[in-house]
């Protein structure tokens, strides 16, 4: 599914989790108050860029917030990253939040927003898949560069329905887990639409094991 998304800040975390998000095909607008950041961010033209203050509604507005699906404050300032993530909610109750943090201490915030993230820890992949949602997770923050994922396999995707020794994956990506979680996945488990599976993935080529999982 297409989100519409709205990332505040386009520093180093919110240019890389803008790449990502565009790669996977997301309507993704930028909002940075820098000019030249948004210049350098209008060069890559990964992004819908709007020079701003997030937390200004005037800007949220500019952004489409009552249209959007997800907003994520990904600056350096945690306290404006929860400003920006509640204006947001205020002017658009059904919006999802997810803002950056930069200590665990600060989880806390969790209550405010949908979802945390502290991408120091777990890198922009991290961030890119808790603004898509719940339907891939990873714990790349604390298995290094491997990504250990929980992927829900999409319907129509090009692996669904099929059995694990039926589906060509790239070197690097071990499925550890059938659909209930309770016991190791072999060469006949079935990967069902709409469940669940533990992935672990080499960073290379966790987009291609998402294509076959998610289509």
């Amino acid at each position: 599914m297409t989100l519409d998304i709205i990332i505040a800040g386009g520093g180093r975390v919110g240019f890389e989790t803008a790449t990502l998000l565009g790669d996977r095909d997301h309507n993704v607008t930028v909002v940075e108050p820098d000019g030249d950041r948004c210049d350098a961010l209008a060069d890559e033209y990964v992004a819908t860029i709007i020079r701003g203050d997030a937390s200004n509604p005037d800007i949220l507005r500019q952004a489409d917030v009552d249209g959007s699906d997800v907003i994520a404050g990904l600056t350096g300032e945690p306290g404006l990253n929860l400003a920006i993530c509640m204006e947001a909610r205020e002017m658009h109750p059904g919006i999802r939040t997810v803002a950056r943090i930069d200590d665990r201490d600060q989880e806390g915030y969790g209550q405010f927003v949908d979802e945390t993230v502290f991408p120091e820890g777990a890198g922009a992949r991290t961030a890119a898949n808790e603004i898509e949602g719940s339907d891939v997770r990873t714990l790349a923050d604390v298995t290094g560069t491997l990504d250990i994922m929980e992927i829900r396999v999409e319907e129509g995707a090009p692996a669904a329905g099929k059995a694990l020794r039926s589906v060509r994956f790239p070197a690097g990506t071990l499925v550890i887990s059938d659909d209930d979680g309770e016991r190791v996945a072999r060469p006949e488990t079935t990967l069902a639409p709409g469940k669940r599976y533990i992935v672990a993935v080499e960073p290379d080529v966790v987009d291609e094991v998402l294509n076959l999982l998610r289509g």
